[in-house]
């Protein structure tokens, strides 16, 4: 029986960045811990969500430097995943926002979270976005002008 190996999209050429994802119990100071870890470290916080219930919370992290963020967050054993984003630098004008909510939704391509960023070197602002389908959302938020970028442009 010939098997076809599983499709990932590992080395792929969309310009994806990665979001770490840090799960805490929901009391006094674990954001404190977080912010005091990296604090020493050259990682730069460029956005952050939280997502907090009676027991547990989910820190959404947008940093410059992933890897050596997940190592320093590990060591001190918090739980990390991390997932595939885009970050998209929003346009100097009104009604941003909007703008890349009307083109995500003309292609059919559902947001399942965001959150405001500040991801350039320029500072401009971004969001960050999780998306249900991330391939087709590069090339229709391209299509319309936005800047998507890439892990290396944080």
């Amino acid at each position: 029986m010939h098997v076809e190996p599983f499709q990932t999209a590992e080395g792929s050429s969309f310009p994806g960045c990665r979001q770490l994802s840090i799960f805490l119990e929901n009391r006094v100071g674990q954001l404190l811990r977080i912010t005091r870890l990296l604090e020493d470290e050259p990682v730069h916080i460029l956005g952050l969500s939280s997502d907090a219930s009676v027991d547990c919370a989910v820190v959404r992290m947008l940093v410059d430097d992933a890897d050596r963020a997940t190592e320093v967050l590990t060591d001190a054993r918090f739980p990390v995943s991390e997932t595939e984003i885009l970050v998209v630098e929003l346009p100097q004008h009104r009604r941003a926002i909007l703008a890349v909510a009307q083109a995500l939704i003309s292609g059919e391509v559902n947001i399942n979270y965001l959150y405001t960023a500040w991801a350039t070197e320029a500072r401009f602002p971004c969001l960050a976005i999780q998306v249900d389908d991330l391939q087709a959302a590069i090339p229709i938020l391209e299509s319309k002008k936005f800047r998507v970028l890439a892990q290396h442009e944080l």
